[in-house]
């Protein structure tokens, strides 16, 4: 009987083949697994199950309520991962043979590594076939060796059995806590009806509360004044600056701001510079070495770290690129690791990656390997090679094959790599390191100033950086001191005067954000944040997620909106802070705190110990789960407690104040008749249609009727949409003020009885493309003055340009230069719809499409681009059923339009009545409707949000009107 092998990975797989085909035999490669006369050996990609509820468990997203939960499923069933199905059955195919009678498990040496192997065992003997026995392969390292030892002391099942159950209950728990906190908290804040889809998780919802709590330290700072004395000094050798300070200065725990450097007075402030300025001085001063050695090797989150801090690349793709190199390229070690140390025995590995790095055509990095190999200095060290400080794998090193074409992201991640690799073995950098006090004494008082200096003796391992050690030193720790500067000496003795001094007025500062690299070293040492001992160490080693999940925990939360990138800063939303505020109020705050993770980690920590049965601590995790959900119950939505904001701007109906609640901006002044602090009924959701509103936003749209346009929108239907909101007065309620959406083509203002004046009163800013006639700013666009019927003449010219265009301001003066020359100038700040990043183009007059479109200048050392790229749209807010531009290609071929990308929707027969038969893309359906819509005339005269059903709407409609905010929703319907 043979014996199968299931590895975690290919590369692992081809690594035990290698080890043992001198002792057992050569293999042969099959198509999915190796093979001799003794082994099978196989291998999954990473996790190929997943947990679910059994069926009648399973409750589809529109039924999420209170009436469903808590789900606590007795068992979970298996669920094959849709991407790797074909190398699961390949591995199940495996297990079942006839001729296989045992199993060894060699997948990763760790939690996850177990659960990956027991999910397939269970799969693959699912009561049908009979399991077999299993064995344990535990590495450490991956050297040929120490698989060939590992192979002879293989561990039993039974032995195994703690860290199974530890794994299974850790991914059991996540799904119990992850399913249920979401669908209460998306049932509570959904209670109002639509679907206000609330995620969280023991790992995500932590992650987020640490970027919460420092958005809500920044915004509730007050920012203190404070002065700093600053002087020159003259010696013999010429000058040198100082920093007054408190030498007796004592670090205040209940104040983190005071410095020994600020001074809290302006009038002491200038009582030290007066008493400094001209005096004669006395000098004292202290030269001492110091050594600083190299960081520590990569693991994946300083990696993600570094990359993040030095080329700004996000933690996902940083994740991507090191992927790469290690699956495509062969270049980098495996770089979902936590370990920041090499295996003992890897140092012959390790001197093998120099000679490589030696010979090969990199020569930023060969003359460096070179020098070390010379120099004898890659040798054995606790530093480097440790095996208690490897977990499931080991530090992310450069591999013995040398990259061959790389693209630029690639190389700079390779070479981030490889310097840090070789740096560790180079000596540590030497200084010499100056602190020089300089004190001035007048009326008997001393006041001291201090000086640093800082000189570079032997670079040692900063060679390797050149021109970027300072910043590589800084990144090892010694930020402080690396911004010191060489000194001028001054004799022993010797009195230095006091050449000139300033006095400077500062402000205290609000914490930073968070930054990627910033927020993963949160993750990384959120075990710091927990008061208790126990729980503190259980997480020393563990943090928030694991280096292979948390680019995924960062970019899910800005996929759900929770956080906003803004330049390389992490921002939370409105919705996030909403969160928080819920989970506090509901007493649930377990789930925004590390403390889970601590509580999870000693629990498992005992498990696979054998100190805590599985039974007891899933029981655990089922009532803290009922538990949550009874608390999301108990409450409504207007009586979660919070620290709510009370608004400047004034209640549009009464005047009176408005304050937040959980999810609405109410009036609570006095309303007519009634008593003062009831308000006057006044109100707006805080999140209309499933976007919450922050409170700046809130203010501004109170302060001026109007905000937007904004993004984040979901229509009934689920449609993503960008519209203004405004305050309308209500027609059925004059003087009394409603929310309302403006898409931007509701009552145009050039159809409106004193467009014409207005227009008539207008400078213009050049002659009409289309007519010649004179262009005008009026409302939100920029139009052709025959564009608005008189009383003499109808309309005759629709040229339109709206004054925004994807986000971009077009000035009248830009408006100008496109309507004399035929194009602005290059303007910056466009937002595309599609990627939501930044563009530069020019807008341009196309005669031949008679609309106005973008233009794109050529990139450097690229072929020039099409000059007429995509049609601009008219207005900022345009409807979603407004969001395609025509392309077109060069200007030769300008009037030839490229045929649209055929969408797969089918209409029903009502919609196909007005639209035609498709199939349509949904902006294409929108499009058409429309334009029906506006060609037949059927917005009401007097309400332009109402539409007006014909013959042809009536069926589709059901009804003779509708706003036309329920347009797309109803299309929706009719699509398939």
């Amino acid at each position: 009987m043979k014996t199968l092998v299931i590895a975690e990975k290919p590369s692992v797989a081809q690594d035990i083949v290698r080890a043992l085909a001198p002792v057992a035999g050569r293999f042969d490669k099959h198509e999915d697994h190796f093979e001799n006369e003794q082994y099978v050996v196989t291998s999954a990609v990473g996790h190929l199950l997943e947990i679910q509820a059994p069926e009648e468990f399973d409750v589809k997203r529109g039924k999420w309520s209170f009436a469903h939960l808590p789900v606590i499923p007795p068992h979970f069933d298996l669920k094959p991962v849709e991407k790797t199905k074909s190398r699961l059955a390949a591995v199940v195919k495996q297990a079942r043979r006839k001729d296989v009678g045992r199993l060894v498990n060699a997948c990763d040496a760790g939690r996850e590594g177990e659960l990956i192997f027991r999910l397939i065992a269970q799969y693959a003997f699912d009561g049908k076939h009979a399991p077999k026995p299993v064995e344990r392969l535990w590495l450490q390292s991956m050297t040929p060796q120490a698989i060939r030892e590992g192979f002879g002391r293989l561990r039993s099942d039974a032995q195994m059995q703690g860290l199974a159950d530890a794994a299974r209950s850790r991914s059991e728990a996540d799904w119990l806590v992850g399913i249920n906190g979401t669908r209460a908290m998306t049932a509570f804040n959904s209670q109002g009806g639509g679907f206000f889809l609330t995620t969280v998780g023991r790992v995500q919802t932590p992650t987020l509360a640490i970027v919460v709590d420092r958005e809500e330290q920044i915004r509730k700072h007050v920012p203190r004044d404070y002065w700093e004395v600053h002087a020159t000094f003259l010696a013999q050798a010429g000058s040198y600056p100082g920093r007054w300070f408190d030498p007796d200065w004592k670090k205040d725990p209940q104040d983190a701001e005071k410095r020994p450097e600020r001074l809290w007075s302006a009038d002491e402030a200038a009582r030290i510079a007066a008493a400094v300025r001209g005096q004669a001085c006395s000098v004292r001063e202290e030269s001492k070495p110091s050594t600083q050695a190299s960081p520590l090797l990569f693991d994946l989150t300083s990696l993600q770290r570094e990359a993040n801090g030095r080329f700004g690349f996000s933690a996902k793709t940083t994740l991507a690129l090191a992927q790469s190199l290690y699956e495509k390229h062969k270049a980098l070690t495996y770089p979902r690791t936590d370990s920041r140390w090499l295996p003992e025995d890897y140092l012959p590995v390790a001197r093998q990656t120099f000679e490589m790095l030696a010979a090969s055509a990199m020569p930023h990095l060969a003359g460096h390997a070179q020098t070390a190999l010379a120099q004898g200095w890659v040798r054995a060290s606790k530093r480097i090679f440790d095996n208690a400080k490897v977990s499931d794998h080991f530090a992310i090193i450069p591999t013995l094959q040398a990259p061959g074409a790389l693209s630029e992201a690639e190389q700079k991640l390779y070479d981030l790599v490889a310097r840090r690799f070789m740096a560790v073995f180079f000596p540590s950098a030497e200084y010499l390191i100056t602190t020089r006090i300089t004190t001035a004494t007048h009326a008997g008082a001393h006041h001291h100033f201090r000086s640093d200096g800082k000189v570079l003796v032997k670079p040692g391992w900063l060679a390797i950086y050149g021109k970027e050690a300072e910043a590589e030193s800084q990144a090892a720790g010694q930020k402080g001191e690396a911004a010191a500067k060489s000194l001028v000496p001054v004799a022993a003795g010797e009195m230095v005067r006091n050449e000139a001094v300033d006095i400077r007025a500062l402000q205290t500062r609000p914490p930073a954000r968070y930054s990627e690299a910033t927020l993963l070293g949160a993750m990384e040492g959120a075990g710091k944040l927990i008061d208790d001992e126990e729980l503190r160490a259980a997480m020393q080693e563990k943090g928030l997620g694991t280096p292979a999940t948390r680019a995924a925990i960062i970019e899910g939360l800005l996929t759900e909106k929770y956080m906003l990138r803004e330049g390389r800063e992490l921002v939370p939303t409105a919705k996030a802070t909403q969160l928080m505020t819920l989970l506090r109020g509901l007493q649930v705050e377990e789930l925004s705190r590390p403390q889970l993770t601590g509580e999870w980690e000693a629990k498992l920590a005992r498990m696979e110990r054998g100190q805590l049965a599985r039974a007891d601590f899933m029981r655990e995790i089922a009532d803290m789960t009922a538990r949550i959900v009874a608390k999301a119950k108990e409450f409504n939505r207007d009586s979660v407690p919070g620290d709510y904001a009370t608004l400047t701007a004034a209640c549009p109906n009464c005047g009176g104040q408005i304050k937040e609640n959980y999810r609405r901006y109410a009036c609570t002044g006095q309303a007519a008749g009634g008593q003062a602090g009831q308000g006057c009924g006044f109100s707006i959701t805080k999140t209309p249609a499933g976007r919450t509103l922050s409170v700046p936003e809130a203010e501004a749209l109170l302060a001026q009727r109007r905000i937007g346009p904004l993004e984040g929108f979901r229509s009934k239907a689920g449609w993503p949409f960008t519209a203004e909101l405004t305050l309308a007065e209500d027609a059925e309620a004059p003087g009394r003020y409603k929310l309302e959406f403006d898409f931007g083509d509701s009552a145009p203002s050039e159809e409106t009885p004193q467009a014409a004046q207005e227009l008539a009163a207008q400078p213009s800013l050049g002659p009409c493309p289309r007519c010649g006639s004179a262009v005008k700013l009026l409302g939100k666009n920029y139009v052709c003055e025959k564009s608005v019927a008189t009383s003499a003449a109808p309309a005759s010219c629709d040229f339109k340009s709206g004054q925004t265009i994807l986000q971009q301001p077009i000035s009248a003066e830009q408006m100008g230069k496109l309507l004399q020359t035929g194009k602005t100038d290059l303007l910056d700040k466009f937002i595309s719809n599609r990627t939501r990043r930044p563009f530069a183009a020019r807008l341009a007059w196309s005669a031949g499409d008679g609309k106005v479109i973008f233009e794109f200048e050529p990139r450097e050392g690229a072929r020039a681009r099409p000059a007429y790229s995509r049609a601009a749209p008219a207005a900022s807010a345009a409807k979603p059923a407004a969001k395609t531009a025509a392309k077109t290609t060069t200007k030769a071929a300008a009037e030839k339009k490229k045929t649209p990308r055929a969408g797969s929707l089918q209409p029903s027969a009502a919609l196909a009545a007005v639209i035609g038969p498709g199939p349509f893309g949904r902006g294409e359906v929108m499009q058409k409707l429309w334009d029906y819509i506006k060609a037949h005339n059927l917005q009401d005269p007097q309400d332009k949000r109402t539409l007006i059903a014909d013959e042809k709407l009536r069926p589709l409609f059901e009804a003779d009107r509708i706003g036309m905010f329920k347009l797309a929703g109803i299309a929706g319907k009719h699509l398939s």
